[in-house]
């Protein structure tokens, strides 16, 4: 007799994909983790091949052959908008994984661990910044999320550029003196801005590695300089209008409601940017509760996966007791 696997769970970022297999009583019966999920890179086939080899793992786990799943729950990176959502359901589909598959971008599935009803907004600051905001209703809010040309700003990423932006103009004159200016070459054991520009420009620092200006940048911050601590302010300003709007179009400023944080730069509770969302955020939706998310996204496209097919509040439980 097959093990009979109701949710087959899904989260996939762009460093690192988990997969679980979750049963009709919300028991995980196996887990697998792999590689990123990037199919700007390397094509949507070659992405879902990928997920594929995370998914074998954990079959392999089972004590017998699986039963075909009830529903595939995917939430990926780089589902930004509902055309790609369509897009890769419709690339899972013909693997033959679930009788149904659901795509959703892997910010649903942080909003989702984090509460115990699909209610609620989170913003994900990571590498880059977005926002999602769900209703038991069907309702969401959601942008799309793609960089500047969608309006964003922020992020890990953007955060460093603007970092250096701004120290190579304290460096050379045209900008205000800052500390970032002698921080952020410092980080890579070089003496000047110059050095640091020439050594990124021309390889000798791969481009992968500007994400480890972040943390320089929110250190500086910390010791009052303020050019970095400005960056800061406005960071917060950004992860507050993006909740602000997610919450107005879900009728819910008004409403006590969750607002969860995550990604890299938030679950890092700097005080100068958590705190600062807090009281921000206060102002604008004096009932909402903030917090930083800290279970593991994997949950939240399982409870995703179960909402779907109607699972009961103790199957819910079971299953949030399992990553407690």
């Amino acid at each position: 007799m097959g093990v009979n696997v109701s949710v087959v769970a899904i989260d996939a970022g762009n460093s690192k994909t988990d997969v679980a297999l979750i049963g009709e009583d919300g028991t995980v019966l196996a887990t697998a983790r792999g590689g990123g999920f990037q199919p700007p890179v390397i094509g949507v086939e070659a992405a879902i091949d990928v997920l594929a080899g995370v998914l074998e793992r954990a079959v392999a786990e089972l004590p017998a052959p699986p039963v075909l799943a009830g529903h595939v729950s995917a939430c990926l990176a780089n589902a930004d908008l509902p055309v790609e959502e369509a897009e890769l359901a419709a690339a899972l589909e013909s693997r033959g994984w679930g009788s149904s598959v659901e795509v959703r971008n892997d910010t649903f599935a942080i909003l989702r661990a984090g509460v115990d009803e699909p209610r609620g907004v989170a913003v994900v600051c990571g590498a880059g910044i977005n926002c999602v905001g769900m209703t038991p209703d069907g309702r969401t809010a959601r942008f799309p999320a793609i960089g500047r040309i969608s309006g964003d700003w922020g992020g890990g990423s953007g955060l460093a550029e603007e970092a250096l932006w701004f120290a190579a103009r304290a460096e050379d004159g045209r900008g205000e003196a800052s500390e970032l200016a002698r921080a952020l070459p410092r980080h890579f054991g070089l003496d000047s801005m110059y050095g640091l520009i020439e050594a990124l420009h021309r390889g000798a620092i791969p481009l992968g590695r500007r994400h480890e200006l972040t943390p320089v940048l929110f250190a500086t911050a910390e010791v009052g300089d303020p050019v970095a601590a400005a960056l800061v302010k406005r960071q917060a300003h950004e992860v507050v209008a993006m909740a602000s709007v997610a919450l107005d179009r879900l009728d819910l400023l008004e409403e006590e409601v969750p607002v969860l944080l995550g990604g890299s730069v938030l679950a890092a509770r700097h005080p100068q940017l958590n705190d600062r969302i807090a009281a921000l955020l206060a102002a604008r939706a004096p009932k909402a509760e903030v917090r930083v998310v800290s279970e593991p996204p994997v949950l939240g496209a399982a409870l995703l996966g179960l909402d779907r097919t109607g699972a009961g509040p103790e199957v819910h439980r079971r299953l949030r007791a399992r990553y407690a």
